[in-house]
């Protein structure tokens, strides 16, 4: 187990920068999450710490030790690809025999671990057979099995789940999530996948063009993003995002969208005047905090057309057309409405977001 620091990570390849000036600090059995869009630089970083690719500058600390000028071999990582990457021609017990053969540990040694290994994945029942013969779930137990076997002060795991069916994915997440607890070893994982890193990180990095956007639980990272990128990255659907200027009016603070005006408590819109320095900014709202009624109501801020309808089981996403604004709303299965229906929207006031339109920063 280790601490691992990264201290200004920069990489760039050619024009592309990928990773731009990164530093998080990882604790001793942490299990972080590296998570954005495709290209963002989350799988880069984590190669540069595997030692797979060398930084243009930075430093990385595993442990104590400074490893930039250290071979993969001499990090003591452990790392699992995307396609698991087993050797086909050697049978389940060798593939997660191989990195202990190659340190010429005596055969029963290598046997006890791999047995114990096994028994902790529970395929034990498969050390005989091949790659080809498992399934995706089964290849993905191996490929793990494998790095645990080397007892490493870190897990590297590169999207290890995106290969699954949505069932097996959703039950390797506890699994996988459960297993590293349990042998408490510093973990990061890399995923665009936002249902992973809220189920699995004890924090998530959110990383965009290779710049770090916010540090935090899961918990704080959904209900207090920093920026509109986080705000509008996470969340199923994402939060909801409209132009609106901020007025005073009558001893009375208003957040004006063309379409509808929002009375802000007091204390919010004090809070709001200090902070802005233009008065052009962004509403969000997330879906779940729309309440939508099928009458008016007195508490109602504006009418909407029924646009869409998306059965979902346990809710249902009404989609919302206002002005020229889709606005998504999550609601009961038993709120019903047509497409072309008029209905009626409020928001809970203290639950929604205000960003600066210019510097995309989160005031409130």
């Amino acid at each position: 187990m280790a601490k691992i620091i990264l201290k200004n990570l920069f990489k760039k390849y050619g024009n592309v920068v990928a990773i731009n000036d990164l530093s998080i600090d990882i604790n001793d059995g942490e299990f972080l999450v590296l998570l954005g869009p495709s290209g963002c630089g989350k799988t880069t970083t984590l190669r540069c710490i595997a030692g797979l690719e060398k930084l243009d500058r930075g430093e990385i600390y595993i442990g104590n030790r400074l490893v930039n000028d250290l071979s993969p071999k001499d990090r003591n990582v452990a790392m699992v690809f995307q396609s698991y990457a087993l050797y086909p021609h050697m049978n389940v017990f060798d593939n997660i025999a191989f990195p202990l053969k190659m340190r010429k540990l005596p055969e029963d040694e290598i046997k006890e671990k791999v047995k114990h290994v096994a028994q902790l994945l529970r395929i034990t029942h498969l050390l005989d057979r091949k790659p080809k013969q498992l399934s995706g779930g089964e290849a993905q137990r191996v490929a793990l099995g494998r790095a645990i076997v080397r007892n490493p002060d870190v897990f590297l795991l590169d999207e290890p789940l995106s290969n699954l069916d949505a069932k097996l994915r959703i039950y390797m997440r506890a699994e996988l999530k459960k297993l590293q607890k349990n042998l408490g070893v510093t973990t990061i994982y890399v995923t665009h996948d936002q249902a992973e890193a809220m189920t699995m990180a004890d924090r998530i990095a959110i990383l965009n063009f290779g710049v770090l956007q916010q540090l935090s639980t899961p918990h704080e990272a959904y209900n207090n993003p920093q920026n509109l990128f986080v705000a509008s990255f996470l969340g199923s659907p994402p939060m909801n995002l409209i132009e609106c200027t901020f007025i005073e009016k009558n001893g009375k603070y208003l957040l004006e969208t063309g379409a509808f005006a929002i009375v802000l408590p007091e204390t919010i819109g004090y809070l709001l005047k200090e902070k802005v320095v233009s008065t052009e900014l962004v509403l969000g709202v997330r879906p779940e905090d729309v309440i939508i009624c099928g009458k008016k109501i007195p508490e109602a801020i504006v009418e909407g057309e029924v646009y869409l309808i998306e059965p979902l089981g346990s809710e249902i996403i009404v989609d919302l057309k206002i002005d020229d604004n889709i606005f998504k709303v999550k609601t009961t299965p038993d709120f019903k409405a047509s497409i072309g229906d008029k209905v009626w929207i409020s928001f809970e006031v203290n639950k929604i977001h205000i960003f600066d339109k210019k510097t995309e920063k989160n005031l409130i």
